[in-house]
């Protein structure tokens, strides 16, 4: 059996790489794995067993033995993945502003970083897999096939943003200063800080649509499969 393709799709926080990654990954016909849910069912964990984000050795053992499942969505109420923390659907829970609060936190943990790796590589499946975050193509997996990086101003991802949590009583001032400090939390920390790899192509989305996106990525994959086959 042939080496399974790996699209890794990494950027900041409400660039549309879920959106954009799970619409690439149903045209090729591949999984799609969006790695950042693992970091958040560590934070929510930690948030229901009391455990401080700061905490690097309750962290490392939550990564280590985290029981969680993902799968495609089966509810249409905007999220694109089903996750399934100790048998219980967390999906939702997963977006709670409480867990937005410390999830930057608990992934800049160099323990939590090194627990994760391995499980964000053993989602790879053939005949491939579309993988997004905010180091897949740097740290997770070097060696992918193709390598995006989506962007947006901060701006235009606070909109996003607010529209995908669905909450109307939250300030879209607060959205934004939300998304202004994740920028600034992701980029500077000391472990894997998110960055474009040198060798990704980045696209620029805020005046393009979902759809022009997609076909740009499955251009891309498709050029490239030809040129090595």
């Amino acid at each position: 059996m042939s080496k399974p393709v790996v699209i890794a799709i990494d950027g900041p926080a409400g660039a549309g790489k879920s959106t954009v990654g799970l619409a690439v990954a149903d045209r090729l016909g591949y999984f799609f794995f969006d790695t950042g849910v693992l970091y958040r069912a560590v934070a929510l964990e930690a948030l229901r067993k009391g455990i401080d984000s700061r905490d690097a050795r309750e962290l490392s053992s939550i990564a280590s033995t985290l029981d969680v499942v993902v799968g495609p969505s089966s509810v249409s109420d905007g999220r694109v993945c089903d996750v399934i923390l100790g048998g219980n659907d967390v999906s939702r829970a997963l977006r709670s502003p409480e867990v937005n609060a410390i999830v930057s936190s608990i992934a800049e943990s160099t323990v939590v970083r090194a627990r994760l790796v391995d499980a964000q590589r053993r989602q790879v499946c053939p005949p491939g897999t579309v993988m997004v975050g905010r180091d897949i193509g740097t740290i997770v997996c070097p060696d992918a096939d193709l390598k995006i990086y989506l962007d947006a101003r901060a701006e235009e991802r606070a909109l996003r943003r607010a529209r995908q949590d669905g909450d109307e009583s939250r300030p879209y001032a607060e959205v934004l200063a939300g998304i202004v400090e994740r920028d600034r939390i992701d980029s500077t920390r000391t472990v894997a800080p998110l960055a474009q790899a040198i060798d990704a192509l980045r696209i620029q989305t805020d005046d393009l649509s979902i759809g022009q996106v997609v076909d740009r990525i499955v251009a891309s994959v498709r050029s490239g499969l030809r040129t090595t086959s």
